[in-house]
């Protein structure tokens, strides 16, 4: 999967999560992910605390904060 595929699964929309950037199809943050990533969960552990999501998801929020960190992320739409 591309850049570009993995970044299309992030969901930003005011009228979900608060407008909070989202897996697309879930009400889960990608914080919420990036945060159980860096307390030490892998990702098969993720995706047992949440089953709705895709190994894809899990790499789809690290794409996003990769994004956030180089400072090229200015709008994804839903």
């Amino acid at each position: 999967m591309t850049r570009k595929e993995l970044l299309e699964r992030v969901s930003i929309n005011p009228g979900v999560c608060g407008g909070q950037p989202c897996i697309k199809g879930t009400r889960i943050y990608i914080s919420v992910i990036l945060d159980a990533l860096a307390e030490g969960l892998t990702p098969d552990q993720i995706l047992d605390h949440y089953p709705s999501l895709q190994p894809d998801d899990v790499r789809a929020a690290v794409a996003y904060a990769a994004e956030l960190a180089r400072e090229n992320i200015w709008k994804i739409t839903a």
